[in-house]
């Protein structure tokens, strides 16, 4: 059987949730690489941020 790989992502608006999310998954699977990302926006005064990442594991 063929060992394929395969992909999960996620986004939080802190990187604490997004470690934690990332660290629980990665706990059962093996890791190929991970694609980190921080997008920042400006709404009003306020700075908005996304932390995402894309896991690519088997």
């Amino acid at each position: 059987m063929v060992n394929r790989m395969k992909v999960k992502v996620f986004d939080f608006d802190h990187e604490k949730d997004l470690e934690e999310a990332i660290n629980e998954f990665i706990s059962g699977v093996e890791v190929l690489d991970i694609k980190f990302n921080v997008a920042v926006s400006v709404f009003s005064e306020e700075q908005i941020f996304c932390f995402s990442a894309l896991v690519v594991y088997r």
